[in-house]
């Protein structure tokens, strides 16, 4: 395992009588994705306002490259991040704001070009930014977040506002960033967007960790079986005695949980039941943080 390059430890962020963030602590290594889940208000922001010295914890630390984020000298060089896309002059043009940036991190202005390139925003480079669309002031903070080619990334709900080929453009890219071995943490509260980009999950709620996993562990965790027989019946009970726990499903099959496909097939044979079909069925991502959480009805509601 590479060395953490973002740590945050025992972090607790209050304002007034109430926790956004509650102890947490958490590692991010470089070489994947790492996505921060959690519906709005659950405390991604708060954090990775923390992490980049925008805002004072009540207590706790964070760390990127081994130290204080302030500490870091040229951080554009070593640190991309998008917290609010809003953050420009709206008087400015997309080009005269990354110039201004690039001078204050000692970056070349050729790198202004290479950016506004690679985000896609060079019919209007010249045009005041105070006129953008969202998507497009979404891609010039994306475009401030790579200026200086850094070596870390944190991007805090990047998709909001770009269309479908902005939102694929942008996970082609984390994974493009993550396969170079840069560290990427990229917030989100949607379900599948997230389940679509993610390597590896740090899950929040109401501020307090509730994983720290690969996705790929996640969904295997929530996995079940779905099995069809014309003798479901005796199919159930058998996989009842075998310690599985069962659901009749509307369409008659049955889902299983706590057995995989070859125990679940040992079973129907040994049991004499006929099968006509039997499937391994991976858990989506929704699925498994309401299994993780039990809040259905919260997390719906505010990840509205």
């Amino acid at each position: 395992m590479l060395s953490p390059v973002i740590e945050v430890e025992a972090l607790t962020k209050e304002y007034r009588s109430r926790a956004a963030v509650s102890d947490l602590t958490v590692t991010v290594h470089p070489g994947r994705v790492t996505g921060f889940l959690g519906p709005n208000g659950s405390g991604k922001t708060t954090t990775m306002r923390c992490v980049l010295g925008l805002t004072r914890p009540t207590s706790g630390t964070t760390r990127v490259l081994g130290r204080p984020y302030r500490d870091l000298a040229h951080p554009m060089r070593r640190v991309g991040a998008l917290v609010d896309p809003r953050a420009r002059h709206p008087g400015r043009s997309a080009y005269a704001h990354l110039l201004a940036l690039a001078r204050s991190n000692a970056l070349p202005a050729s790198r202004v070009d290479d950016v506004i390139e690679l985000v896609g925003l060079e019919s209007v480079a010249h045009d005041r930014v105070g006129g953008f669309s969202l998507g497009m002031g979404q891609r010039l903070g994306i475009a401030a977040a790579l200026l200086g080619d850094p070596d870390v990334l944190l991007l805090d709900e990047p998709v909001n506002g770009l269309d479908p080929e902005g939102i694929r453009w942008m996970r082609e890219l984390l994974r493009d960033l993550a396969d170079e071995g840069r560290t990427v943490l990229v917030s989100s509260h949607l379900m599948s967007e997230m389940e679509d980009t993610a390597d590896h999950l740090v899950v929040l709620g109401r501020g307090r960790l509730l994983a720290d996993v690969p996705m790929s562990d996640l969904l295997g965790a929530h996995s079940a079986v779905r099995v069809r027989s014309p003798q479901a019946p005796l199919l159930a009970a058998a996989l009842q005695r075998a310690g599985a726990a069962i659901e009749l499903q509307i369409d008659g099959s049955l889902r299983v949980e706590g057995l995989d496909t070859d125990q679940v097939g040992d079973v129907a044979f040994l049991s004499g039941v006929r099968v006509h079909e039997l499937t391994q069925v991976t858990a989506s991502l929704e699925a498994a943080y309401l299994a993780l959480t039990g809040d259905d009805v919260e997390y719906r509601a505010a990840a509205r």
